[in-house]
């Protein structure tokens, strides 16, 4: 055991410190904020590779792992319906940039729905950030022991540290360049990893994809649950949003259709360790569990996809926040690098605080995408004429029902549905059709009211 962790403390500094090295250092503050050096914008590969990377959290694939223990087939698919986001922002951001003009998302919001707007949505997305340090680092800890334990403590904040100094050093252009690294890591031994599952299953792909029941019982509202929340959960993650302005409306377009079919792709594939766990009698978390029965060496290698997905969006993350407080909200006075590096030491600070308060990873996902179903009609109806009322009513329905989950305070009636996730398909279904009417009535007032003026 402890050579075992001897090994995996080697990997994970080894690993950072090669990212630290290959990381450049920005010297300017649009090759830290935007990844842009001398005029020369990220291509369709970088781009695609950084948004695929990015979101395969190391959570999402625990999440994917567990989900194909749980339900089969069905499970793995079902998170992956998650990935059409990037599709859906990428026709919807086009627009805005083609069509609108619009320069960030922040600035859409500003034009249309005003300060208050923009200050609630950043409320929104820095939640989101501030989830995604924990929820990831907590997911390589419990490779270093139990939750609680002092190795997964330590192994957290050695991760943590590391990751935050190759970012610091670059801001975005080091987090774009290191999430192409990250990526063909992540595809080898992903490759390697189903290479030894799939052998042992006899190459039952067929059995493999039946396993699972397409039905309530099954696992499917949460299928349902993806479906209604893609047209609101990618607007809220400025993991993704940021990427979107940072090359021409084209290779973005591009960039955001191929990412959602390859992030579905590699969602479904690390489902098949799940379903590998079921097949076997496995119990807990799929990913630990299934990787300890295949022995030292597939262990180190889900050591290594967990390290690489964690880091790629910690280091995103941390670039993001800068943005969102030295640029998108000027909160630091004048923009430049130095105050994007502080903003990246606040937040990893207050990111690692719930670690201590043993919070779970499932919060940080299913909950979150709840509160901003209120979003949807905002871009949806991006064209009509509204008013900051239609934005907090929407915006304000789609939260509330959000903290009702949190705090499993869901009316009886409001769950008119039996089985797994049929909570959070009846409250999103609900708070949709709320935000829509809502955004839509108050819209129309603000059409009468300027027609009548």
């Amino acid at each position: 055991m402890e050579q075992l962790l001897q090994y995996q403390y080697l990997l994970v500094i080894g690993a950072s410190l090669i990212l630290f090295f290959l990381s450049p250092l920005a010297k300017n503050v649009q090759e830290f904020f935007s990844a842009t050096v001398k005029n020369r914008q990220p291509n369709a590969w970088v781009l695609t590779s950084s948004l695929v990377i990015s979101w395969i959290f190391a959570k999402s694939i625990t999440n994917a792992a567990n989900l194909g223990m749980s339900y089969g087939f069905v499970g793995g698919v079902s998170y992956a319906i998650y990935y059409l986001s990037f599709l859906v922002a990428g026709v919807f951001i086009y627009q805005l940039r083609t069509k609108g003009n619009f320069g960030s998302i922040h600035q859409f919001l500003g034009q249309r729905f005003g300060k208050s707007a923009v200050l609630i949505f950043s409320l929104l997305i820095a939640f989101r950030l501030f989830n995604e340090v924990w929820s990831n680092t907590m997911v390589i800890g419990s490779y270093f022991g139990e939750q609680g334990s002092y190795h997964y403590y330590l192994a957290i904040l050695v991760f943590t540290l590391l990751t935050l100094a190759y970012t610091l050093k670059g801001g975005l252009r080091s987090s774009l360049l290191t999430d192409v690294i990250q990526m063909a890591l992540f595809s080898v031994l992903l490759v390697v990893l189903l290479g030894v599952i799939l052998p042992k299953q006899d190459y039952q792909i067929g059995r493999m994809i039946n396993s699972g029941s397409w039905s309530p019982s099954g696992g499917i509202f949460l299928l349902f649950a993806a479906l209604i929340q893609v047209f609101s959960y990618p607007f809220h993650d400025p993991v993704l949003t940021d990427r979107a302005f940072i090359s021409s409306p084209k290779v973005t377009r591009r960039s955001f259709f191929w990412a959602s079919i390859i992030g579905m792709l590699c969602i479904v594939l690390f489902s098949f360790v799940g379903i590998h766990g079921q097949m076997e009698g496995l119990e807990g978390q799929a990913p630990v569990v299934v990787s300890r029965s295949l022995g030292v060496p597939l262990m180190l290698i889900m050591n290594f996809i967990m390290i690489t997905s964690a880091a790629s969006t910690l280091d995103s993350t941390f670039s993001s926040f800068a943005k969102l407080t030295v640029m998108d909200l000027g909160l630091m006075g004048r923009v430049s690098i130095p105050k994007g590096r502080l903003a990246m030491l606040i937040i990893t600070l207050l990111g690692t605080f719930p670690i201590f308060l043993n919070a779970t990873i499932l919060s940080a996902t299913t909950i979150s995408g709840t509160m901003v179903i209120g979003l949807a009609p905002v871009f949806l109806f991006w064209k009509r004429r509204s008013s900051p009322l239609a934005f907090h009513l929407s915006v304000g329905s789609g939260v509330v029902m959000g903290m009702l989950l949190a705090t499993d305070t869901v009316p009886e009636s409001w769950v008119f549905l039996e089985g797994p996730y049929a909570s959070l398909l009846c409250v999103n279904i609900i708070g949709t059709v709320l935000s829509f009417t809502l955004f839509l009535v108050a819209s129309q007032r603000k059409k009468i009211a300027h027609e009548k003026n």
